[in-house]
């Protein structure tokens, strides 16, 4: 089993996927810079024009709001697409000059939120118990 392609389980994977990107996005970049709203909010870069506090709204919605909801599994698949296009624009506008190992973090969430995009929820998710 373990030296063959054969499926172990989807839904496994699924799910340590969902909880790695989606976790991980929330504990280690939304939630620090929400405990640092007051600090950020004149000063976060906005690499998109759209003014610093805006900026700082779209990413909280992000990384905080779809973080927590792709952890849970709950409106997955549209979950994804704020991470995707915030990890985007991190990854290719604000370290686009950069080398790619400052791009790394970035790009690598990126492609986690894309691939649970690509797979949906699995069956250990709210979506699962919501939707069926």
């Amino acid at each position: 089993m373990l030296l063959n392609s054969e499926e172990i389980s989807n839904d496994l994977g699924t799910l340590a996927l969902r909880v790695t990107a989606g976790g991980t996005l929330l504990m280690q970049h939304g939630l620090p810079k929400l405990m640092a709203f007051g600090n950020l909010s004149g000063t976060f870069s906005d690499p998109l024009g759209v003014g610093h506090f805006i900026s700082l709204i779209l990413i909280l919605v992000a990384e905080v709001v779809c973080g927590t909801l792709v952890t849970l599994g709950l409106w997955t698949r549209i979950s994804t697409i704020p991470p995707i296009i915030a990890m985007a624009v991190a990854t290719f506008m604000q370290h686009g000059d950069e080398p790619f190992k400052n791009q790394e973090l970035g790009f690598l969430y990126m492609m986690a939120f894309l691939a649970v995009f690509l797979l949906g929820s699995g069956r250990f998710s709210l979506d699962r118990l919501n939707f069926r």
